[in-house]
């Protein structure tokens, strides 16, 4: 199990994979570090999975300390990832003001979305001694720009963009890089020209490791659950049945 950023390229090398869950509290996250995740990640989809938010564009600065803040607590092995949430990286003095709030936090590096366009952003953030994970791909903080979720590298001219935006990354010095519903064909090629990690998520099982939302892995959250994530628990069915259980046996 991984116990620092510094082993990421060993993994790389010699595997095995990756493992990364998401966490937005202290609960979670100890058990997840307890069960030997490698990184765990504070994604801003706790906007929709915790707050009952429509995307992730309405997750805030505070918000994303809060939830880390209590991560951080639970964790005594796993690196954390936070997500520096949509407008808190507008330029790159902004980018590292709200990164070094993560990394107060217990963060052990952050992550933004997009790639080539936000050069100046990573490469302050990294020269200001901030280990960086870059997103490209889907990126959910852009819904709305796009008009919904959409699979990347269908084309020609998208694989083209994906690839210039992984090398980008790579050569600015991001230690990881999270490849969100990308075809998996594509994903493959980007993950053998980095040195930097690939993290999939709905791009193919030849990344260098995947990343899931815990509530869609532990079905505690039955409303949505994307087509790539396979729930292996019942979290929500025990949930109602014990909740049954107990109403059952105040009111008898």
């Amino acid at each position: 199990m991984l116990t620092s950023l510094s082993d990421l390229p060993r993994r790389k090398a010699q595997g095995p994979k990756l493992t990364v869950l998401t966490a937005y509290d202290y609960p979670t996250a100890r058990m997840l570090d307890d069960a030997g995740v490698d990184l765990l990640l504070v994604g801003d989809s706790l906007g929709m999975v915790v707050l009952g938010l429509p995307d992730t564009t309405g997750v805030t600065m505070d918000m994303m300390v809060h939830h880390t803040t209590a991560v951080c607590r639970g964790v005594s092995r796993a690196p954390v990832i936070s997500d520096l949430p949509f407008a808190s990286y507008l330029t790159p003095e902004m980018a590292v003001a709200n990164a070094r709030r993560l990394m107060d936090c217990g963060a052990a590096c952050v992550k933004l979305e997009g790639g080539v366009s936000m050069l100046p952003q990573v490469r302050a953030i990294i020269g200001a001694g901030i280990p960086f994970v870059g997103h490209i791909g889907m990126l959910p903080q852009s819904v709305k720009e796009e008009g919904g979720y959409k699979k990347k590298g269908k084309t020609a001219e998208s694989v083209e963009h994906l690839v210039a935006d992984a090398q980008a990354l790579d050569e600015a010095g991001a230690v990881a890089i999270v490849l969100e519903s990308i075809v998996p064909a594509v994903a493959t090629q980007i993950t053998g020209r980095i040195k930097a990690s690939t993290i999939g998520i709905g791009a193919g099982t030849e990344t260098d490791g995947q990343v899931l939302v815990t509530p869609d892995l532990l079905g505690s959250f039955p409303w949505f659950r994307p087509p790539f994530a396979k729930a292996r628990a019942d979290v929500a069915g025990e949930t109602m049945r014990a909740v049954r259980e107990y109403m059952a046996e105040v009111q008898a």
